[in-house]
């Protein structure tokens, strides 16, 4: 019935035109309410020289269900537009994506990019994701209207302010207006130009370069919406322009830069506007700031500095915490000229990237294997949370001003996190078997919102751990062999002092670098309280690592008793270079668990003519690359330290020699990772995959790919293709069960290196089920039979048809229905009329399968021979 009153209305409006010709512009934005309940907006633009006027508009919700939005405001402006605003509200029968469409017959007359516009229905449309995993979300909003003048041959600007409440990332492209049902336009083409017509897809600027012809013209901007980088909707906006001949010029306002804000500063900038024709001017600002909820941002003309052709005005905002997101904010600038001819705008935007203050410096309290961080509650009161970053010394990394949270290349790394603003201290453990001695610990800690978005990272602060009795000063390699030697010394105990000994110390030895395999106890009686040497002798170094601990005892006789504090017993571990052969190169990781502070390291290779180990480099950093080499060809190494910790107020510096250690170079480092799109042909039933390399020279000896897939966001993820040619870089596949999926591919090359994943690439497009409202089972083999339209991906249906007084007539679990209009369990017809039908659909979507409800009526005729009859 909906269908034939639609087809009865477009006839009397075809016949006459003056009532129908009158939509220009529009697009429909989305608040949510509740988990499943939203306020729908639709902005429409209309001719008011038209009489036709709609005081309600049908809104079709995409779940087989519409209903109608009232009008609630009017505005006039000028040029014959005329802005209307129609709200309602609709709660969706559960989790899905949904095709909202409104469509009101018909455009206006003249637009030049779409054939016979008169006659071609008005439609918008904006598509919602709900899912759990998402979370709560509304659409962007947009704060410049969709209507707009351009002159002819002169460069136009156009941006529709998009602003999301939310904090999602927003991209723009073109698209196809669109007509009936919200299907694209037959023979719609974009208004020609003298270079390009484009819009921006980060900043959202629609730029024609330049009108060839005066006229009215129709354009629509897809604009999408971004969480986590998985698209959550997009609103297809329908844009007016109007281009006029006109010796008339734009004005110009001057550049403007972009800011990074810390929240609780004020931003504050003059905007000049100037126009060479000598024109009044109006300068007005939209964007972000001047819609959120706390403190927006002013915009003021400066009255005593408006001139002939001049006019400036004042941006200011006093930004706070409630400002903070991980999004910039853009406001767009707009001047206009008051010309007798036409008026033309120039446009200018500015990000505003507003982050949270850095938390105050922490202070640390060191132990023999911990450091707790404590730091004072930020003064933000929408902080949720901190995390904690630890390097090994300091970076004295001092952040941009728009740069936020801490960026790998300063070496920090993050280890731990809290949940609460007033959750300040963590103590730090390292892996969980304690920190090692001999490093300078530093921490920075930074603020999180609940967005996600970090704050500036806190002051770093430093410090090493607290030392232990006796304080190790020397582990070293002295004698390379089976039968060879590792000298120990450790500085004088100030607690020897005081005793009048003798003195026991009892040695530990352990056969890896954390003292958990022991091997072997020592020990060594003295009386001489400056005795700090211990050469361990007849020691395999050529089986390493090892480490030692050292207790002190007082082995007075009759009063023997343990003078270490046995909480800060010291572990001194010798060194070794662990050696990775890559191509034509050696990469050595120096690895050593001491109580001092390494601060530089002599590299040493074996010279296999002399047999002497050469010196080749030298580093600060506990690692080494030794290059130039020749694949296949074994090279021995072994490292020196130089060192340094304070004990009592005492510098000790030290020199410690290594193992050797021995490998060869071979080719183990991975190409590059591919950059992967896709998308979904739903009506083809398959997802098109295709990747490529933005830097070709790591991915120049690829030879093949891998590409896996997930058919859930959180589903174990496994191979499905394999490529054995580097050419091939397309794929379509069709999935079992949905075209919902994850994807991400990675690179091998012709040493079987794989690379890192690519970018995951999730694709949840398309909708699998709709239902029709009518059916004839008279036996003509035209429409007998009820089937859904649209079947793919469903997993099954329960569905049920009721009568006019709520008696079940027709069930089944079949996604294809097929119902052939006989009662329940029976061979008789249903009478003719309307039934009420209830489908809850199981289809797989990203989250995995969900259900969700479809309700509508479905009207059976039987044909002329209006009888129920019986097989």
């Amino acid at each position: 019935m909906k269908r034939i009153f639609q087809a009865v209305l477009l006839f009397l409006l075809s016949s006459n035109q003056l009532f129908a010709t009158h939509n220009r512009a529009g697009e429909i934005t989305l608040t949510q309410l509740d988990e499943l309940t939203y306020e729908i907006t639709i902005t429409t633009f209309t001719y008011t020289l038209s009489q036709a006027d709609r005081s309600q508009l049908e809104v079709q919700w995409g779940d087989n269900t519409f209903s109608y939005a009232q009008r609630k405001s009017i505005t006039k402006l000028p040029n014959f537009y005329q802005k209307n605003t129609y709200i309602t509200q609709h709660t969706f029968p559960g989790a899905g994506t949904y095709e909202i469409v409104v469509q009101d017959p018909n455009r206006n007359l003249g637009v030049k990019n779409i054939p016979n516009s008169v006659n071609v229905v008005f439609s918008i449309k904006t598509t919602i994701t709900i899912n759990p995993t998402v979370g709560k979300n509304s659409t962007p909003i947009l704060l410049n209207p969709p209507i707009d003048r351009a002159a002819l041959n002169q460069i136009f600007i156009h941006n529709p302010a998009a602003y999301d409440p939310d904090g999602d990332s927003i991209s723009y492209k073109l698209t196809v207006c669109t007509e009936e049902d919200g299907k694209p336009i037959e023979n719609y083409t974009l208004p020609q130009s003298s270079d390009t017509l484009y819009v921006d897809p980060i900043t959202g600027d629609l730029t024609w370069i330049t009108p060839v012809d005066t006229g009215i013209y129709n354009i629509a901007i897809d604009i999408e919406e971004w969480r986590d980088g998985v698209k959550i909707g997009n609103i297809v906006r329908d844009m007016q322009i109007e281009v006029y001949d006109t010796d008339n010029h734009p004005p110009e306002q001057n550049e403007l830069p972009s800011y990074c804000i810390e929240a609780g500063e004020l931003i504050e900038f003059d905007v000049i506007a100037t126009d060479i024709d000598n024109d009044s001017l109006r300068q007005s600002a939209s964007g972000g700031p001047f819609v959120v909820n706390e403190s927006p941002a002013s915009y003021t003309i400066n009255s005593e500095l408006v001139d002939i052709g001049y006019s400036e005005a004042t941006f200011r905002w006093a930004t706070n915490c409630r400002h903070v997101r991980q999004q910039p904010y853009t406001v767009i600038f707009k001047a206009e000229d008051n010309n007798q001819e036409t008026n033309l705008v120039d446009i200018k935007n500015v990000n505003i990237k507003i982050i949270g203050p850095a938390p105050d410096r922490p202070t640390l309290i060191p132990a023999s294997n911990s450091i707790t961080v404590v730091w004072n509650a930020d003064n933000c009161p929408n902080v949720v949370g901190y995390e904690i970053y630890r390097k090994d010394g300091p970076a004295a990394y001092l952040p941009d001003s728009c740069t936020n949270g801490i960026p790998p290349s300063t070496g920090y790394e993050k280890i731990g996190s809290t949940s609460a603003r007033s959750d300040t201290i963590y103590t730090d453990m390292g892996s969980g078997n304690g920190l090692e001695q001999g490093v300078e610990y530093c921490y920075a800690v930074v603020a999180i919102y609940p967005d996600g978005t970090r704050s500036y990272p806190s002051p770093e602060a430093c410090s090493p751990l607290i030392a232990g009795t006796p304080s190790q000063l020397v582990v070293t390699v002295t004698d390379q062999s089976e039968s060879g030697e590792v000298t120990l010394k450790w500085a004088h105990p100030n607690e020897l002092d005081t005793l009048p000994g003798p003195f026991e110390y009892v040695i530990y030895r352990y056969n890896d670098f954390f003292g958990q395999e022991l091997q072997e106890t020592l020990s060594f009686s003295t009386a001489n309280s400056q005795d700090t040497l211990y050469i361990d002798q007849n020691v395999n170094t050529l089986e390493w690592p090892y480490s030692y601990k050292i207790e002190l005892y007082n082995d007075t006789p009759g009063n023997r008793f343990l003078i270490s504090d046995p909480d800060k017993i010291e572990l001194g571990s010798t060194m070794v270079p662990y050696l990775k052969g890559t191509d034509n190169q050696i990469e050595i990781d120096i690895v050593k668990n001491v109580p001092w502070i390494n601060y530089d390291y002599t590299i040493y290779r074996l010279n296999e003519q002399t047999g002497v180990y050469d010196s080749i480099g030298y580093t600060t950093d506990p690692f080494y690359t030794d290059s130039a080499l020749q694949n296949g060809k074994n090279y021995c190494y072994r490292i020196k330290s130089t060192g340094w910790r304070n004990i009592d107020g005492i510098l000790y510096e030290n020199t410690n020699y290594s193992h050797e250690n021995c490998t060869m170079p071979v080719d183990s480092i991975a190409p590059c990772p591919p950059t992967l799109n896709g998308q979904s042909l739903c009506d083809s039933g398959y997802n098109h995959l295709n990747w490529y390399f933005n830097d070709p020279v790591c991915s120049a000896d690829v030879v093949g790919y891998k590409l896996y897939y997930s058919s859930t966001i959180s589903g174990d993820t496994s191979l499905i293709e394999s490529f054995s040619n580097r050419n091939d870089t397309s794929y379509n596949q069709i999935p079992d069960e949905s075209l919902t999926g994850c994807y991400y591919v990675t690179a091998i090359d012709s040493f079987s290196n794989e690379s890192n994943a690519s970018i995951r690439v999730c694709l949840d497009e398309c909708t699998g089920y709709e239902l029709p409202n009518v059916f004839s089972p008279n036996n003509d083999d035209i429409n007998d039979t009820y089937k859904a339209l649209r079947t793919s991906y469903v997993e099954k249906v329960d569905f049920q048809v009721f009568n006019r007084w709520g008696l079940l007539v027709y069930k089944t679990e079949d996604p294809d229905i097929k119902w052939d209009g006989k009662l329940l369990d029976s061979n008789e017809l249903v009478s003719p009329g309307v039934y009420y039908y209830i489908c809850e659909v199981f289809e797989y979507r990203l989250s995995g399968l969900e259900s969700y409800t479809l309700t509508g009526f479905i009207y059976v005729y039987s044909g002329d021979e209006n009888e129920v009859f019986f097989e």
